[in-house]
């Protein structure tokens, strides 16, 4: 995979501080295990988000702090640090991209995939709570319906390829939408278009009948 499609700077910032939903990070994290540019800028994410810190002024300690401190930790769970991207190593042509198996499995032959449409199946990913994360496969040549985004949503191409009015998505490609984007994807011919996507609102469809089976296929 060379991608072409980046993620946002924005993005990057986000996950680096660890104030992106789980549903988020996992496309982050999938794209950055294919994508060398953005793993760099990642790590520029990672030292201005540390030279910020370096200057902010610390607050004297009250009385007794780090007792206090210590015994919160000893009864609170500590949160789980961001998902580390998996680097590029030699695997099965199967496998799903490695931060994606704890919420699909590892193997694209295994996936129970569930129609919803025409040519279109999809996967609900197991154990997000804080955000829509999904599998989405396409058949080649076929028209998605024409839809804004309630608020944001991160697509990563894992096979096959789209064009909208954005340009050609391809493997590795990553589309970082908001609210302000209208597009209606058309996958390429060959093979089927597969994608995983997250989303924090349900889609915006354009026309009456994608509208009126949304709450049937809630996207």
């Amino acid at each position: 995979m060379k991608p072409h499609h980046h993620l946002d700077a924005a993005t990057l910032m986000s996950y680096s501080a660890g104030a992106m939903p789980a549903a988020f990070a996992a496309v982050v994290s999938a794209h950055l295990s294919v994508c060398p540019i953005c793993r760099d800028h990642l790590l520029d994410a990672d030292a201005i988000g540390g030279q910020l810190l370096s200057q902010q002024e610390g607050m004297p300690l009250s009385d007794n702090a780090r007792e206090r401190l210590l015994a919160r930790l000893g009864e609170e769970d500590i949160p789980a640090p961001r998902p580390s991207p998996a680097r590029p190593v030699a695997h099965d042509p199967d496998d799903l991209p490695m931060p994606l198996w704890p919420y699909f499995g590892r193997s694209y032959r295994d996936l129970p995939w569930k129609w919803i449409g025409p040519g279109i199946h999809h996967i609900r990913a197991r154990g997000v709570d804080d955000g829509h994360l999904m599998l989405l496969r396409v058949a080649p040549g076929r028209s998605l319906p024409m839809h804004t985004h309630g608020k944001n949503e991160l697509t990563m191409i894992l096979r096959g390829a789209y064009d909208d009015s954005i340009g050609h998505f391809a493997a590795g490609d990553v589309a970082d939408l908001d609210s302000d984007i209208e597009h209606q994807p058309v996958t390429a011919p060959g093979v089927p278009c597969v994608c995983v996507a997250a989303t924090d609102a349900p889609l915006r469809f354009s026309g009456w009948l994608a509208r009126s089976l949304q709450p049937l296929f809630k996207l």
